[in-house]
């Protein structure tokens, strides 16, 4: 008998990631609809169906709950139908909000409540005065933020953010239309950055490098030589519009190469359905503004 005498693989240990307690706005779809166009994903003619978005971001809410994170409630108003996407309501750090202007006349209207709110929840509340969307277009990730334009958010706004928050700003372009707020092409992993903080020594992101021009390409393969190449095909169902904690991830269930290679990279992917709300041009994330308090 043939004794093998080959030495046994090493086993490959996942990196210890560690969950974070997060707190979050988000804002009940009771009066969710398409009944205009201001991205490819929105199509009137297609019909809504408010009862399956209203179970759908129940099932988020629930979620976030489950993981032991904390829920503030905004609420929806009547003719504005996008504010279930509270993502681009504002962009919090330190106890700072800074407000949304928004690019389109259809959602405006959403920039008042949001901006209330803020004042009403305690936070140094910042009026901008250029046209932005809020974390759709502004990432932190780490000490930096990283900030999308080309479609919806000006160039202007990432020096004015810059100004308000006194931290440095990346300007990335999106050229994709699909794609046309930073968190639909580019998702943070890594919540909090530092090992002192209970977090890796670098944060990590994941992103679709097509979304973006050459430029932004190189700056982030410079900047994130680890993260996480998305491919197109779970690009294009929302699998980047995720919220992360550090360890669990919130995913689209059809972004199945994506689950995966979160799995390798020892993150946990929970998949939560938002296809009718996928319906308006949003996702998981669209769906939760991070609040940071001082």
């Amino acid at each position: 008998m043939t004794q093998n005498t080959a030495p046994a693989p090493e086993a490959t240990s996942l990196p210890t990631r560690k969950a974070h307690h997060r707190r979050y706005l988000m804002c009940r779809p009771e009066h969710f609809t398409v009944s205009y166009t201001i991205n490819p994903w929105m199509v009137p003619a297609n019909p809504t169906d408010t009862a399956v978005a209203v179970r759908q971001w129940q099932e988020l809410h629930d979620t976030y709950l489950a993981l032991g994170h904390e829920i503030e409630l905004i609420d929806p108003v009547e003719g504005l139908p996008d504010m279930v996407y509270t993502a681009n309501g504002g962009f919090l750090i330190d106890g700072i909000a800074y407000g949304p202007k928004f690019r389109f006349q259809e959602r405006a209207g959403e920039a008042g409540p949001f901006i209330d709110w803020f004042r009403a929840a305690g936070f140094d509340t910042r009026e901008p005065v250029e046209v932005n969307e809020g974390e759709g277009d502004f990432l932190l990730v780490g000490d930096v933020i990283l900030a999308g334009t080309g479609f919806r958010s000006t160039g202007d706004s990432h020096r004015e953010i810059g100004e308000v928050f006194g931290r440095e700003v990346i300007s990335l372009t999106l050229t994709d239309p699909r794609f046309y707020h930073l968190d639909t092409a580019l998702a943070v992993l890594d919540p909090v950055q530092g090992v002192e903080n209970g977090g890796p020594e670098r944060a990590n992101i994941a992103y679709l490098p097509s979304a973006f021009d050459e430029r932004s390409q190189a700056i982030l393969a410079e900047r994130f030589p680890d993260a996480i190449h998305v491919s197109d095909e779970d690009g294009s169902v929302f699998g980047l519009n995720s919220a992360s904690d550090g360890y669990n991830v919130i995913i689209s269930p059809r972004a199945k190469g994506f689950e995966q290679q979160l799995r390798e990279r020892g993150y946990n992917p929970i998949l939560v359905d938002l296809s009718e709300l996928l319906l308006g041009g949003g996702g998981i994330k669209c769906c939760t503004l991070e609040l940071r308090g001082a």
